[in-house]
């Protein structure tokens, strides 16, 4: 009988009737449902197809050291989850060369036992095999399913997941779902109120402390006589109490996460509103610095890039102007702080000048003696600096003389005194025998030209005619010449009767006094008085550049 044992071919029969013997009694214990699954796992695991060694016929020849009770977690970092793709996921760990049925149930029953304690996974239906797990069954929403196929991945001896779960979208499944979520968060609201209400009280009373000490604008003024600079600053540490109001209530109830993410959403909307109100901004900052440099005071009288009046005040952002006939401008101060600004008020010593022609045949010095003369003997017209007169240009038949004249315009208005200085400035020359000439032009004809011209004329009304014929001659040239002084002399001194005739008449003050029209200085008071929303960055006690 040993030699039958001895001889190799008895052994392999014998070998492979243990083998046909294990397998049938598995077959009998196993349950008919998982007959087929266990089966395949039997054969894989006795190594009769795709085994790597040889599996001993005897049932103890399988240990518990070879076939765990429970998964047990490795000292492997855990994967991140993989991406989803057309419903399978994949779990990216090593995957074992020998599987078991063993581990297959124990994955199966692990994750089955993790869904019966979540909500809306208890319908999801698992099996496994060869370490592909498939889920099946219903989940309430797209959420859930996610969820499900996350956890599943998160075993380690996972090799796939299929995803077949059906999402039901069941309006009471999802609605319950919600109603639980905000009632949880309802219940946590009612627990920390207490701690919240400490909150809120405590970020009010660093607000209101921060609110009264801004109110204290004569502090603020004490410690800064510019207005604007004032407001600012008080201003600024009222945002500063509020902010730090709100950082002690939110590290008290444990949410300082909520202030960064407040502040950072803060700069991406203030960068947007930045982009949007730039012009605002630009002219909010050129007040700052005309309030800082004041350049002009109230009722000061400007030239702002060409556009003139009297400054009313200036707001936070334009200058308020009253032009010379009566209307408000207004100029964005950020045209202003840029732009040329020409302020007559800043010395009250200012000077026109006006031009006048003589003859070219007289003396244009002693004519400028006589006019600057009779300026001089103006009220308004000051004595420093004095009155002076410069030829300025030699015509064809005139000299022309530029006359320059200072005035105090802060107690003589400057155009009127201007016309009067012209008046008296002709008069003087016309008195004293110096003519004003007008352009002469001088045609010469023929003999016979000429006397064609002298019939015409003597038939006709010389005095409605406007060509005059002057003879060639030398002797009947001088004539008319003087003819023509003689008429000329004669209608200008009835122009002075008739003007001194009118000059004694009533109102006849107003047309001479070089006064400046308080009318347009009471409007200026006017607006200056009336209450405005902005406040007036104009301060007499600031230093002005």
């Amino acid at each position: 009988m040993t030699a039958y044992l001895d001889c190799p071919m008895i052994r392999k029969i014998l070998s492979a009737c243990g083998q046909l013997l294990l397998l049938l009694s598995l077959v009998c214990v196993l349950p008919a449902h998982a007959a087929g699954e266990e089966l395949t796992s039997v054969k894989a695991a006795l190594g009769i197809e795709n085994a790597s060694e040889e599996v001993p016929s005897d049932d103890s020849a399988t240990t518990e050291s070879e076939i765990p009770v429970e998964t047990e977690p490795q000292n492997i970092p855990p994967a991140a989850n993989p991406p989803v793709i057309s419903g399978e996921s994949t779990n990216n760990a090593q995957i074992e060369t020998t599987p078991t049925p063993q581990k297959d149930n124990d994955i199966r029953q692990r994750i089955k036992g993790i869904f019966s304690e979540i909500e809306g996974l208890q319908a999801v239906d698992v099996s496994v095999a060869q370490g592909v797990v498939t889920l099946s069954g219903e989940a309430p929403n797209e959420k859930k399913a996610q969820q499900a196929i996350s956890l599943t991945n998160r075993l380690t001896d996972v090799v796939t997941v299929e995803d077949n779960i059906n999402r039901t979208l069941d309006v009471q499944d999802n609605v319950t779902t919600v109603y639980q979520g905000l009632k949880a968060q309802v219940k946590n609201l009612v627990k920390a109120l207490p701690l919240l209400l400490v909150g809120i009280v405590i970020f009010a009373l660093v607000t209101w402390f921060g609110s009264w000490l801004s109110n204290r604008k004569k502090m603020w003024q004490r410690i800064t006589p510019n207005p604007f600079v004032a407001e600012l600053l008080s201003q600024t540490v009222k945002v500063i109490f509020i902010i730090f109001g709100l950082i002690l209530a939110l590290s008290l109830i444990g949410a300082e996460t909520i202030l960064g993410t407040l502040l950072g959403g803060a700069g991406v909307i203030g960068i947007a509103v930045g982009f949007a109100v730039k012009d605002t901004i630009e002219n909010y900052i050129a007040s700052l610095m005309l309030s800082i440099r004041q350049p002009f005071r109230a009722r000061d009288q400007i030239v702002i890039n060409g556009q003139e009046g009297i400054v009313v005040r200036l707001t936070s952002r334009a200058t308020i102007l009253m032009t010379l006939d009566g209307n408000q401008l207004r100029i964005p101060n950020a045209e202003v702080f840029k732009g040329t600004i020409l302020n007559y008020t800043k010395n009250p010593e200012r000077r026109f000048t006006f031009e006048l022609g003589v003859d070219a045949n007289d003396d244009p010095l002693a004519a400028i003696k006589v006019g600057v003369d009779a300026i001089c003997r103006l009220d308004f017209v000051l004595d420093e600096p004095k009155a002076i007169a410069v030829i300025n240009n030699v015509g064809d038949s005139n000299i022309i003389l530029e006359f320059q004249v200072w005035v105090d315009q802060s107690q003589t208005d400057f155009a009127k005194a201007r016309s009067i200085a012209i008046r008296e400035t002709k008069h003087a020359l016309e008195n004293a025998g110096f003519s004003l000439p007008e352009p002469i032009y001088r045609l010469r004809f023929n003999d016979k030209l000429e006397k064609a011209f002298e019939y015409m004329q003597a038939n006709t009304n010389s005095a409605q005619s406007d060509v005059t014929i002057t003879p060639t001659t030398p002797e009947a040239y001088d004539n008319s010449q003087h003819s023509d002084s003689n008429m000329d002399g004669k209608g200008k001194q009835q122009a002075k009767e008739r003007a001194k005739h009118i000059l004694q008449g009533r109102n006849a003050d107003d047309v001479l006094n070089p006064r400046p029209n308080d009318k347009l200085m009471e409007k200026v008071e006017q607006e200056i008085a009336q209450s405005s929303d902005d406040t007036d960055l104009l301060n007499n006690n600031s230093p002005q550049e």
